[in-house]
């Protein structure tokens, strides 16, 4: 099997595990998120009678309008922003993070956290651990000793008997 067949397989396989516990109602819809390189998309799916209830992605005209490039985290949090209100509009308020068979991390991470923000609730962002900053100071480990740096200890020696 060549290395795409074999990376889209292992894709599949984790597509399906992460959706095999998430089931979409009317009252708590997936929000489902598919990513490209140049844009995302996301969308609420009311899995029981198989209808979208309602989509935003960056390459829509609304959006281009406000930036230039789709396939970043600023995009990412607009998206997720205008999803959570038209979910409000519908009278959503709660919705299952379906992120795929993506890391929730990045781009998939920060639309999440930007549509719980806005009113979607649909991860907790208390649970979300920041990103390391550049200047926060960095706390060094004690430093280990190489098997051979031994100190030695003077012991006293014993007197010898004349």
């Amino acid at each position: 099997m060549d290395a795409q067949k074999l990376k889209h397989h292992r894709q599949l396989r984790r597509r399906h595990h992460v959706r095999r516990s998430i089931v979409g109602t009317s009252d708590k819809p997936r929000l489902s998120v598919f990513r490209s390189s140049k844009h995302i998309y996301a969308q609420l799916i009311d899995d029981i009678n198989g209808v979208t209830l309602a989509s935003a992605s960056s390459a829509a005209k609304e959006f281009k309008a406000g930036s230039k490039y789709g396939g970043n985290i600023k995009a990412a949090v607009s998206v997720g922003e205008k999803l959570a209100e038209m979910a409000k509009a519908k009278g959503i308020a709660e919705a299952a993070f379906d992120r795929g068979h993506y890391r929730f991390h990045g781009r998939i991470q920060a639309l999440a956290v930007a549509a719980t923000k806005a009113g979607l609730k649909c991860c907790i962002p208390e649970n979300i651990k920041p990103p390391k900053s550049k200047d926060a100071p960095v706390e060094k480990a004690p430093e280990k000793k190489a098997k051979g740096d031994k100190q030695k200890t003077e012991k006293p020696k014993a007197e010898a008997k004349s």
